[in-house]
């Protein structure tokens, strides 16, 4: 059986699955996947056609097939476009859990040409209502909870025009309505299912998505994830997947054990994360991956009912959400039995953490630690099988297309071993921060490698370890919160 690095190298490889080549992208030469898809549109494209109506998503009592899905995202794009004067390039604000509302939106927005803008579910007023100024946002998609935090102060963001409520009435906040914003409920925008596509044209270094990531100092940045972005974390995703199973054809299938029903994902990741936008809600639609998000706030119980009650095969989430699962009393009351596959990201994974989730997850046969930022568009570096066990602390080597280098406070690349600043460089990267140059130019050096402010080092395999931050961080839940 070929080795992993020799799968890596076939796949790659001229006239390979997954061919690399060096093309010009914005005045560099970058590695790149030859082929590849050019804008975010072609996933539904790709997913309408599929022959049944296999069910992609499942929020409570409720369930969308692709087909069905993708017509009413379709239908969605229309009505933002000829009710409520969406265009390409108009910014689209979501601040809501997660549901399918969420989903909705985000493949109507940026199939349209526009550009959707997550807002951390957590943020108080003042920082919500300055992520709709930075942004420029012209509609904004609540739930009651997180609007009610803003209702009276609507006025204080000026490019705002209609707000879609999911789950309330406009009634229900008296308060804003002496403001010129018009609110409506979501399902009553009249958007009719329809299989017919936004015709827009999309370039891939078209900005597709603004996400607001932390800041050691100052007000928080928006960066933003193109659709070439995007479209090559999708591939590197799909080729970890297709290279893991040609190395470990038993341990890492993501079958469920004893059928060959569906691989089934459970979505507990904030949809404003790259993690859960980018790495589940984008690849799970082109993958044929059964989407389950649970209702309202992290309950390992509820998770646990949702694996036993959907056959869950998958759940890739920060390693929090997995110890409070692991720990919880009633782990063992529930058939956890399906799961094969546990993936980490957000921090690095501990030794104890892999035997839990063993012992929670007797059919696991695969673990994996990814290692990404916001500005990376979710995963640079990803670890799982023999290698996660052969070298637990590290978050493994860089996916195809992403080149990772540690230089020294000056800048200087450093030999092997050797700790200094983690830089990465790839199709993956962000354009830069919406309307901040200067924190771009910052971030970005002129080779095109963005700092990420980690502080690791390469061994002579080039796998990377993380091993503290620049900056004094904590993380909590997956957040990484600067003093």
């Amino acid at each position: 059986m070929p080795s992993l690095p020799e799968i890596c190298a076939q796949l790659t490889g001229p006239g390979g699955a997954f061919e690399v080549v060096t093309e010009d992208v914005l005045g560099r030469p970058l590695q790149v996947y030859k082929d590849r898809m050019r804008s975010l549109r072609e996933i539904p494209q790709a997913a309408i056609a599929r022959a049944d109506d296999a069910t992609f998503l499942v929020y409570g009592d409720r369930s969308y097939g692709f087909r069905n899905f993708v017509e009413q995202a379709n239908g969605l794009a229309h009505a933002l476009a000829f009710r409520v004067g969406v265009g390409p390039g108009d910014r689209v604000a979501v601040l809501s859990q997660n549901n399918p509302e969420w989903c909705l939106t985000f493949w109507a927005t940026v199939s349209s040409g526009a550009i959707l803008v997550g807002l951390n579910g957590w943020w108080k007023a003042d920082e919500i209502l300055y992520g709709l100024r930075d942004s420029g946002a012209k509609v904004l998609v609540a739930d009651a909870k997180r609007f009610e935090r803003i209702a009276d102060r609507l006025g204080e963001a000026p490019d705002l025009t209609h707000v879609l409520l999911i789950d309330c009435d406009p009634d229900d906040f008296p308060a804003a309505k002496g403001s010129a914003v018009k609110l409506l409920r979501f399902d009553e925008l009249g958007a009719d299912p329809t299989d017919r596509f936004p015709g827009a044209p999309i370039a891939e270094d078209d900005p597709a998505v603004i996400f607001y990531t932390s800041g050691t100092t100052g007000k928080a940045k928006g960066a933003i994830s193109t659709h070439r972005s995007m479209i090559a974390n999708l591939q590197n995703t799909l080729f970890f997947t297709l290279a893991g199973a040609m190395a470990n054809p038993d341990r890492d299938s993501p079958a469920p054990a004893g059928g060959d029903g569906p691989t089934v994902s459970l979505l507990t990741s904030p949809l404003f994360h790259v993690s859960g936008c980018h790495s589940n809600l984008v690849v799970g639609l082109l993958a044929g991956v059964r989407l389950v998000i649970p209702e309202g706030r992290f309950d390992p119980v509820q998770v646990l009912r949702l694996i036993a009650e959907h056959r869950v095969t998958v759940w890739a989430t920060v390693p929090t959400m997995v110890w409070r699962v692991c720990e919880h009393p009633a782990r063992h009351d529930y058939d956890t039995s399906s799961v094969t596959t546990v993936a980490f990201g957000g921090s690095p994974s501990a030794d104890e953490l892999l035997r839990k989730v063993a012992g929670t997850f007797p059919n696991v046969r695969s673990t994996s630690n990814a290692y990404g930022l916001t500005e990376t568009s979710s995963v640079a570096t990803v670890i799982s099988g023999a290698d996660a066990k052969r070298k637990p602390r590290s978050v493994g080597p860089p996916v195809p297309t992403v080149e990772v280098r540690i230089v020294d406070a000056a800048g200087r690349p450093v030999g092997v071993g050797e700790t200094g600043e983690v830089c990465v460089r790839g199709p993956i990267l962000m354009k830069g921060y919406w309307n901040k140059p200067e924190a771009t130019a910052e971030a970005i050096d002129a080779d095109g490698f963005l700092h990420t402010g980690d502080i690791g080092h390469l061994d002579d395999e080039g796998y990377l370890t993380i091993t503290d931050r620049k900056k004094d961080m904590i993380i909590r839940g997956g957040e990484n919160i600067y003093c």
